[in-house]
């Protein structure tokens, strides 16, 4: 990235104050960052924070005897290798689809020839007013690139979408930009990913699960995301962050996992890691179990919907390629294979948890079964093994 030089503009917003965040990334990487701050965005962030962290001059006006000189608004629109937006407002989004020019900010997003990557951040009313999203589509159509926004809790009290992203997620957008469409092949794919265990409840306080940390799946998450990918995540209880520009859904048990599953539908790709409970109590007890004179109580255990299997028959909406996972403990690849066929999935991953380590661990060995064969792949980093699959994904769906 050393040697990367990108133009920032700063809305007005409480979210300006992420940017300064934003500046630290990008200067840490050696991308040098030259900013422009709106007069609103100024009543958020001060010129000084913005020029110290930026180690460059702070535009702000549009007729500034100084600047034109020197580096006109044409210029400056020009000198860098990408626009970045944060926070991009609803006024400034509305000015660029309208195409006007009244501020420095405006007219530099009008005389740019460079690619410009818009991060939104607004009320959530307003980022879903029918006039925005006319906006957001304009601009989309005419290839601004978009990150975020986030759904969360904002500083006006309310809940919804709306939030700036997170200054990670929008260097990872910026890099991906900068890379251009030759390094994200899967740009325009929908990928949907589940990862981590679930958990069945017995009582209030007491569940059946198992010791998958999630952490295979949240690579593969972050490595299709890293190839353009449009993933979603739905993830079991794990004390994971989510991966930068990946949606995750948070649920417990197997059937909140497989609703949350067929609500992501259609995909172009499915990758099932997730250690779903093959059991779980055939009933629920509404109170904690209390230890008696009678002994322990007597479990009743019903299957678990199969995840892997309603997605493999999914009909018209099944995803071209779906992958399932195969924990095992001995005779990997004929158990993968007789689950390959069982399930009706187009591959399987197998790893042999016995190896201690694995399951928790940052390192991994798997065999990939196909209809045409098998792959053994050496023990690598789970993030490594995310890379490697999402290659193979690419090679399949591209």
């Amino acid at each position: 990235m050393s040697g990367q030089r990108v133009l920032l503009i700063v809305g007005g917003g409480v979210a300006a104050y992420k940017a300064l965040e934003l500046v630290r990334l990008l200067r840490k990487a050696g991308v040098a960052v030259r900013p422009i701050l709106t007069r609103a965005g100024a009543q958020f962030v001060t010129p000084l924070s913005l020029e110290a962290l930026c180690e460059d001059k702070v535009y702000q006006d549009l007729f500034a005897l100084t600047d034109d000189s020197g580096m006109g608004h044409i210029e400056l629109s020009r000198s860098a290798d990408l626009v970045v937006v944060a926070p991009a407002t609803a006024d400034l989004m509305a000015k660029a689809a309208a195409g006007l020019a009244d501020d420095l900010a405006s007219t530099t997003l009008l005389a740019t020839d460079k690619p410009v990557l818009m991060a939104p951040a607004m009320n959530l009313r307003m980022w879903l007013h029918a006039a925005t999203q006319a906006n957001l589509a304009t601009l989309k159509a005419r290839g601004v690139l978009f990150v975020g926004p986030d759904e969360g809790a904002m500083a006006c009290g309310e809940f919804g979408p709306g939030r700036l992203a997170e200054p990670p997620v929008i260097f990872e957008a910026f890099m991906a930009a900068l890379a251009g469409p030759a390094a994200r092949p899967l740009l325009g794919k929908r990928a949907l990913v589940t990862a981590g265990p679930t958990v069945e409840p017995i009582d209030p306080v007491r569940l059946l699960t198992n010791r998958s940390s999630g952490k295979q799946g949240y690579a593969i998450a972050e490595a299709l995301a890293r190839l353009g990918a449009d993933v979603t995540l739905v993830s079991g209880p794990t004390g994971l962050a989510a991966p930068p520009a990946v949606k995750r859904v948070q649920v417990e048990t197997a059937d909140q996992m497989l609703a949350a599953c067929q609500a992501a539908l259609p995909a172009d790709v499915a990758v099932l890691t997730a250690a779903v409970a093959d059991w779980k109590p055939a009933q629920t007890e509404g109170l904690k179990l209390k230890k008696g004179q009678t002994g322990a109580p007597t479990l009743q255990l019903v299957e678990t919907p199969d995840i892997l299997a309603t997605l493999s028959k999914a009909g018209a909406q099944r995803p071209r390629l779906v992958v399932g996972f195969a924990a095992e403990t001995n005779d990997l690849e004929a158990n993968a294979r007789a689950k390959l066929a069982r399930k009706g999935c187009d591959w399987i991953i197998a790893n042999d948890v016995s190896q201690a380590g694995v399951m928790g661990g940052d390192e991994n060995t798997v065999n990939l079964i196909t209809h045409e064969g098998a792959e053994s792949w050496p023990m690598a980093s789970k993030a490594e093994v995310a890379r490697r699959l999402a290659e193979r994904i690419v090679q399949a769906l591209v």
